[in-house]
């Protein structure tokens, strides 16, 4: 039996505890949303001194920059500022954004893309793919097409969002088989609040269904 142990990137971090929480909880990467609309918004300066620590403490946690229809200037400037490994690319942005800042972004498709031309990664992950909900950018709740993902899954190294708890997230990764998950409402106890008990038993459940592989 092949061991498969995926991925697990708590998203919407927002304060140290909580990412220290998250951490303990097993994380493997962490999530700052720069995307002002967002609820779990993170300003810049809040999050250098965030990731100082986490650098610090925990160099093995990778940590991923949220952005949605950002200048590649801006997400340069906050990925060098903020110690960031990864810039997740989550708004509408062209390949030649994606081309300026490879190979340390990867894109995150609202839906199933019929390609990823122009968007390639040939590390994981590949990308991410979230629901599609009109006009929200991630975040919303709702749950990914589980069926069309697991095909995805089996060419590339993706990362599962959209929806995903710890009531549901054993059925995603048994159905999709994905690379990675990525979680944000669904261990909050409060919007942008993260919940220690809920990220524990999200990784908890990863991992048992990592166990009977």
């Amino acid at each position: 039996m092949v061991e498969i142990m995926t991925k697990v990137k708590i998203c919407g971090i927002k304060t140290l505890p909580d990412a220290l929480a998250a951490i303990e909880a097993g994380a493997d990467y962490l999530g700052f949303n720069f995307y002002p609309k967002s609820i779990r918004f993170i300003d810049k300066s809040v999050c250098a001194e965030i990731t100082s620590v986490l650098k610090r403490e925990n160099p093995q946690i990778k940590l991923v920059g949220v952005f949605v229809n950002s200048s590649v200037k801006e997400i340069k400037d906050i990925l060098q500022t903020c110690q960031l490994d990864l810039a997740q690319l989550h708004g509408d942005e062209t390949p030649e954004t994606f081309a300026q800042l490879a190979p340390h972004a990867f894109r995150a498709f609202r839906g199933i893309p019929e390609s990823n031309a122009g968007y390639k990664r040939n590390e994981a992950p590949a990308m991410l793919i979230d629901a599609a909900v009109k006009g929200v950018y991630g975040g919303s709740g709702v749950t990914a097409d589980w069926t069309a993902a697991a095909e995805l899954a089996k060419k590339y190294p993706l990362l599962l969002a959209g929806g995903l708890t710890p009531e549901n997230v054993a059925d995603a990764v048994r159905q999709v088989r994905p690379w990675g998950v990525d979680v944000a409402s669904g261990v909050e106890s409060a919007p942008g609040e993260k919940d220690a008990g809920k990220m524990i038993q999200f990784v908890k459940e990863v991992k048992i269904v990592n166990g009977k592989w």
